[in-house]
């Protein structure tokens, strides 16, 4: 991810039921429906909320049969990672 990516990464993280949606896929691939699961909202804004993490690229999805499934997309992680390490490197320095 280059840094045009960041405006819609940190858009998308900016949304705590997109963090939570995060934090539940750390476990693994799951299922739009089981994601839905986890929330007392209208399907339509889940599917909204994966629709806004896929497009910043946080989220891969994956068809079988009738469900799409969710998945990290740990690249981006990783680059974002990168990224913000450098101020902690930064801190470190000016102690």
């Amino acid at each position: 991810m280059s840094n045009m990516g960041f405006p819609e990464t940190f858009k998308a993280l900016s949304d705590p039921v997109r963090r939570e949606i995060l934090t539940l896929l750390k476990e693994g691939k799951m299922s739009a429906g089981d994601i839905a699961g986890h929330f007392d909202m209208a399907g339509a804004t889940i599917s909204y909320h994966l629709s806004q993490l896929k497009k910043a690229d946080l989220v891969t999805e994956t068809k079988y049969k009738n469900f799409v499934y969710y998945e990290l997309n740990l690249s981006v992680f990783e680059e974002l990672m990168c990224w913000i390490s450098q101020f902690n490197e930064v801190q470190n320095e000016n102690r």
